[in-house]
């Protein structure tokens, strides 16, 4: 069974600056096995260096299998560098999403931030969204019809892994005092 870990951004404040808690769950399979947090600047720039601090030296890594992200950013636009996280962890990364962006809105959006050009480069150094076996993603480190059968072996339902699912539930119920409807 493959062992993985989701991180997720929990709901946070819309100022800017506002601190993000960032969440990673550790699943073998669809068994919860862990759980680390964090946490980054909403519109930031530490999304790739904060997932490695809580990864690098701990226990979980050397048995980690793929790394997954729900979105490529945190907290907004907090754009992890999906190739120098996988260069870094030595696994795969891979930022799975619900369905296909729409990159037009998003640049805008983007565009709306400081340093707009070097946040569209790191969305662009993620390489291609893919569409495989019912998820969407962006992958590095793995071939995508890898990532989509490691992908169905670690998602309970539907299409949304369960370290990923599970990573929201445990945010919202943390920051708010439940867990959201929505995983």
């Amino acid at each position: 069974m493959p062992r993985v870990i989701g991180f997720d951004d929990a709901p946070f404040q819309r100022r800017p600056g506002a601190v993000v808690p960032v969440v990673g769950v550790v699943c073998s399979g669809t068994r919860f096995e862990g759980l680390v947090w964090g946490r980054v600047r909403k519109d930031g720039w530490t999304a790739t260096q904060e997932v490695c601090r809580l990864l690098e030296g701990g226990k979980f890594l050397p048995q980690l299998h793929l790394v997954l992200l729900d979105g490529i950013a945190f907290g907004g636009f907090n754009v992890v560098d999906l190739p120098a996280l996988a260069a870094r962890l030595k696994r795969p990364c891979v930022s799975v999403m619900r369905r296909m962006p729409d990159l037009a809105a998003v640049e805008q959006a983007l565009r709306r931030l400081p340093r707009a050009e070097q946040r569209l480069a790191l969305l662009r150094r993620a390489g291609p969204i893919h569409q495989v076996g019912g998820f969407t993603f962006q992958v590095q480190g793995a071939e995508p019809s890898e990532v989509a059968e490691a992908l169905a072996r670690v998602t309970d339902r539907g299409h949304v892994p369960e370290p990923l699912r599970l990573a929201h539930l445990i945010g919202s119920a943390v920051v708010t005092g439940e867990s959201s409807h929505r995983a």
